[in-house]
């Protein structure tokens, strides 16, 4: 029988030291941070976990800005075995929600460089940490020189806007990977006939067991690798490799292919099926939703909604005339222009850095109010401004 991947192994006492945070609330967490985005968290997701080991659900070294208490076991490197040669890397998922955090990976080195290289991480080693989840990976890479175990160290410190270190942290964390080159094995003579059962350049040990190369898993290494796995059905037919159904394509099967072209920026999400931006609808999205079409640079946000560009106003933004910018902001002024100090001033009844928040009850007043908000080290989504349910803006 197949040994088990690393990764399969390496969670499975996880699960049995953390039943709390592996089982019964995960699903409860993962719904909170997609909701509120306003804590630290860092982790290895549900889809990862259960390609390696079939368990589903997340693993968590950092949630809700708190170091989980497995980490912080002294005996936990005990609990973990040595990654198979197979596995060459582990993919983490982190974010810090609304809230600043910084990063630096102080330590990544190997005890024995003749077996394993210093793993390596594919961010910065040292920088912000995103505000949104966004994937990482750390490389544990053989260096083929000679066959054998061997410890690497990781060291990872996180600390907010103000220099100070998230508490328990630096996270270390010491593992043991086993790295074969091809050809050898902990025997004295070779197994040409089990060999050749190992498909896709894989070899017996000892054992008997067949010693797969990096990206193949399974009793005779026949299991290609894909992360993240094909979508739509599609099939993993080598390391990072899906084959697409008819009807979808890109590099995880996730786009679909339209026969015709999705109009006024729609995209095409699934065979011949497009999803429209707002205030566009249609099988292309070729039909507004605003049956008089926005004029002046104005967008259709909704059933004849438009939302006007600055220096226009109307329901069709049909009124005015194009104010001319000398500057230029980070992101465009919603409601308002960039000023030399780079600095959006808005018009009355608009507020935020971009003006695009709308004051829900304003102050009458005889005088013009102007609400200026630095355009500078702001991490907002454009996306996520409020809507303008109206576009008929006067100015006082």
């Amino acid at each position: 029988m197949a040994r088990l991947p690393a990764v399969a192994l390496y969670l499975l006492p996880l699960c049995a030291t953390a039943v709390v945070v592996c089982s019964l609330k995960h699903k409860q967490q993962q719904q909170q941070l997609q909701t509120k985005k306003d804590d630290l968290s860092l982790w290895i997701d549900e889809q990862q976990v259960k390609m390696y080991s079939g368990l589903k659900m997340p693993i968590y070294a950092i949630m809700e800005g708190k170091v989980t208490p497995y980490i912080l076991d002294k005996n936990f490197e005990q609990y973990l075995p040595v990654i198979p040669s197979e596995v060459g890397y582990v993919n983490f998922t982190w974010m810090s929600g609304n809230k600043n955090y910084f990063y630096v990976f102080d330590t990544l080195d190997s005890d024995d460089k003749n077996i394993l290289e210093p793993p390596t991480v594919t961010v910065k080693i040292d920088g912000k940490i995103p505000k949104r989840p966004k994937v990482f990976s750390i490389l544990l890479p053989c260096s083929g020189n000679r066959s054998g175990i061997a410890s690497f160290n990781i060291r990872l410190l996180i600390q907010n806007r103000k220099g100070r270190a998230l508490p328990d942290t630096p996270l270390k964390v010491k593992l043991r990977k086993e790295c074969m080159v091809r050809g050898t094995s902990k025997s004295t003579s070779l197994d040409l006939v089990c060999d050749k059962k190992c498909e896709n350049n894989g070899w017996c040990n000892a054992d008997k067991i067949c010693q797969c190369p990096e990206g193949y898993m399974g009793q005779y290494c026949k299991t290609a690798l894909c992360y993240p796995q094909c979508m739509n059905n599609g099939t993993c037919v080598a390391p990072g490799v899906c084959r697409c159904p008819q009807g979808f394509q890109g590099p995880h099967c996730e786009g679909g292919i339209c026969a015709e072209k999705c109009l006024n920026g729609g995209k095409c999400i699934q065979k011949d099926t497009c999803q429209c931006p707002k205030g566009f609808y249609g099988l292309r999205c070729e039909y507004s939703k605003c049956i008089i079409p926005c004029l002046n640079g104005g967008k259709c946000k909704g059933v004849n909604k438009c939302r006007c560009i600055f220096g226009f106003q109307g329901d069709h933004c049909e009124i005015g005339q194009p104010i001319k910018q000398y500057y230029n902001c980070k992101r465009p002024c919603r409601h308002g222009y960039c000023t030399a100090n780079r600095i959006c001033r808005c018009q009355q009844g608009w507020f935020g850095k971009f003006c695009q928040r709308k004051i829900l009850k304003p102050k009458h007043d005889n005088h013009r109010s102007e609400y200026p908000h630095s355009c500078e080290d702001d991490d907002d989504d454009m996306d996520d401004y409020d809507e303008v349910p109206k576009s008929h803006h006067r100015w006082h």
